[in-house]
């Protein structure tokens, strides 16, 4: 098998396609699968994005052509031309990509270990980069739900500040924390700013080129006054795969 990779492609994907498709269990010659990767907490919209919406409508038009019989399954990706065998196993890889961050075990215990989250990271932005991810592009957006309601108040003002400039971060430091995350998912639509989890290490930093126009707070909000204490002192770690 190792003289003839279209041989050793068959039954990669066929392998793969089982545990893609079937998430079968039974047994099989070659060791090789993709784990797939679940979010532990995601936003409740995730799976109406328009990027979730293109990978579930890929997989359903996979699936339809799939037979589900081994030896058929075989006899059918051993015709496939070049670029659909390639797309078919891109689809099935891209189940097992792992760009999560976690807080690694330090004492040698069975989890991942700092030094292993760190490598994944460095991995997964070497990936993002070769296949030109863009999250805004994607439809990431900084709202309450998926950011914004789940970091300090520092954290918002930073934001703001880094897309808007001071004086946008100036006209909602006096907010309470709710209403501060409701401003600011205002404030920062249609900036294209990312938290850092989701930026390449390469890309542009908009804080570089702030708004200079400020818009003023809703007459509601204008007057706020007030800290809202029991949300500052300790910060949630935000969505950082969404």
């Amino acid at each position: 098998m190792a003289n003839d990779p279209q041989v050793a492609l068959t039954v990669l994907l066929h392998k793969l396609c089982f545990d893609t498709f079937q998430h079968s269990a039974f047994g099989a010659c070659l060791e090789a699968s993709v784990r797939h990767v679940l979010f532990p907490v995601q936003a409740a919209d995730l799976k109406d994005s328009s990027s979730a919406m293109a990978v579930a409508e890929r997989h359903e038009a996979w699936k339809a052509e799939l037979p589900k019989d081994d030896d058929a399954l075989w006899d059918w990706l051993a015709t496939l031309d070049d670029t659909r065998r390639v797309a078919l196993l891109a689809h099935c890889v891209s189940f097992g990509v792992n760009a999560l961050y976690e807080k690694g075990d330090r004492y040698g215990g069975p989890g991942v270990s700092a030094h292993g989250v760190q490598h994944r990271i460095a991995q997964a932005d070497r990936l993002a980069r070769a296949v030109g991810l863009d999250m805004v592009q994607a439809g990431w957006r900084p709202t309450v739900d998926n950011y914004l309601g789940r970091v300090t108040k520092p954290r918002i003002l930073e934001a703001v500040r880094e897309a808007k400039g001071e004086q946008a971060a100036q006209l909602i430091d006096h907010l309470k924390k709710a209403e501060m995350a409701k401003e600011a998912e205002r404030l920062l639509d249609s900036t294209g700013w990312l938290p850092e989890p989701l930026r390449l290490v390469d890309s542009g930093d908009v804080s570089d080129s702030p708004t200079d126009a400020v818009e003023a707070l809703p007459a509601f909000l204008a007057d706020g006054d007030g800290q809202d204490a029991a949300t500052d002192g300790s910060e949630p770690n935000p969505i950082a795969a969404e």
